[in-house]
């Protein structure tokens, strides 16, 4: 008899921390899927939310936490599907209690949730000796601005949450590609020093962590590479053996495609060198990837491996770099883009006057320079969008100089219109390498 080969299916449920919810739902009720995993972090994410939990303790967690826990929750129980993401962000231990608490509420009884943290290591910056990777200044330079240190963790954690039976896992900062490949080490039993099969892990996770992308999303041009019914885009379906043999997929009433073409697009998504994508669990190595068409909508996947760690973690130091002053105004008809000329220089001369000097100013003729400054000619354009951008060190010079824009609705040019102004605070990032050895994950549990 024929052993039968163990099959996971994981589904990805976000990309992004603002990501749509629906195809989850759908993924979750139709999908046949073991796990779900919702991706949310950016690279300025968490330093955004750790100020904001620095200015209240029980916020700090993904925004959307709740609103998708009340949606997928019900279905991930009546599904004996296993949820795993890193929305908690820079507060994972409040983000448990809170799903434990929303799952209390929905009737959820007996529901074991995880928080997975310890990448929080601004304790352990040593200012005097480590250096940004980005420009190379000492962290000493920027160490009253400092407000958030985060480590890319990689599986352990999840690893012995999965162990100790949970059936939500919420993390903090733990690299993309783990959040998939720690589900398969624990179903497979996979080594942590198999490093040809966690390279196959991390090529899934790379492909799925950006959920509506390999579908077709962000591939779509509407000219030459047309994703049919893209309004009901679907997220995909990653189904692995044992072996480390795995397809993408996705629901066949969803939107979008999946093609060697978009898997392709996504493999290459933020990849530096495709032969060493360092990770905290595996030196990936993508280069000798391949992509076959087992069926509509049906990618197979193969070639990849990996290499040995190289026993450092990338930590993304968040720190305050002044403000952002953004002001726009508007002009239509006739001699548009001669009136948001002259409004430029009105603005110039406004800031001389006042002795605004900002570190940095940008002026945008949105639709004719803002992206392609090397552009000489133009057609006679009926309406242009002004955007004035600047970057100011306090709050006071960038309030000044949005107002300076306001100012043009009756200081001229003729008929500006739609003015929007807004000052908001610059958290920056920059990255050091820290010993793996120093960073230790945690895991604390909470019932339903």
């Amino acid at each position: 008899m024929i052993k039968q080969e163990k099959t996971i299916r994981i589904g990805s449920g976000a990309g992004y921390s603002g990501d749509r919810i629906e195809p989850a739902v759908d993924l979750i009720k139709e999908g046949n899927l073991d796990y779900i995993v919702f991706e949310c972090l950016a690279e300025r994410t968490i330093a955004l939310a750790q100020l904001q939990k620095m200015q209240d303790p029980t916020l700090g967690y993904d925004p959307l936490l709740e609103d998708r826990m009340k949606a997928c929750l019900p279905l991930c129980v009546s599904n004996s599907v296993k949820l795993i993401s890193n929305m908690g962000a820079a507060n994972p231990v409040v983000a448990a209690k809170k799903t434990a608490r929303i799952a209390q509420e929905l009737g959820l009884a007996n529901l074991k949730i995880a928080a997975v943290f310890g990448d929080d290591v601004i304790s352990m910056l040593n200012f005097n000796t480590q250096n940004f990777l980005e420009s190379g200044d000492s962290l000493s330079v920027l160490a009253d601005e400092i407000i958030s240190a985060n480590a890319y963790l990689g599986v352990e954690g999840i690893l012995t949450a999965l162990e100790d039976g949970a059936d939500i896992i919420l993390t903090g900062r733990v690299a993309d590609p783990s959040l998939f490949l720690a589900p398969l080490v624990h179903e497979f039993g996979w080594s942590l020093e198999n490093y040809p099969l966690l390279g196959k892990g991390t090529v899934l996770g790379h492909l799925m962590e950006c959920a509506g992308q390999v579908c077709g999303g962000y591939f779509a041009d509407g000219v030459k590479k047309h994703v049919p019914n893209l309004g009901n885009l679907g997220f995909p379906i990653a189904e692995i053996t044992e072996d480390g043999s795995f397809h993408i997929t996705k629901l066949k009433d969803a939107g979008g495609m999946v093609t060697p073409a978009t898997c392709k697009e996504q493999l290459l998504y933020e990849v530096h060198n495709p032969a060493e994508y360092l990770t905290p669990d595996v030196v990936a190595d993508f280069s000798g990837v391949s992509f076959q068409e087992l069926d509509k909508d049906i990618v197979k996947v193969t070639g990849a491996t990996g290499r040995p760690l190289t026993g450092k973690l990338k930590v993304s130091v968040g720190y305050r770099d002044g403000y952002m002053a953004d002001a726009q105004i508007s002009y239509g008809g006739s001699y548009a883009l001669e009136r948001s000329r002259l409004a430029i220089e009105i603005i110039e001369e406004g800031l001389r006057a006042k002795y605004l000097e900002p570190e940095d100013i940008l002026f945008d003729l949105i639709g004719i320079d803002s992206l392609f400054k090397e552009r000489t000619s133009h057609a006679n354009p009926q309406e242009i969008r002004l955007r004035v951008a600047a970057k100011t060190k306090t709050k006071e010079a960038a309030v000044q100089l949005v107002n300076e824009v306001e100012t043009l609705y009756t200081n001229g040019p003729a008929a500006g219109g739609g003015v929007s102004k807004s000052v908001t605070e610059i958290i920056a990032i920059q990255s050091i390498l820290m010993d793996k050895s120093k960073v230790a994950p945690k895991v604390e549990h909470f019932k339903s």
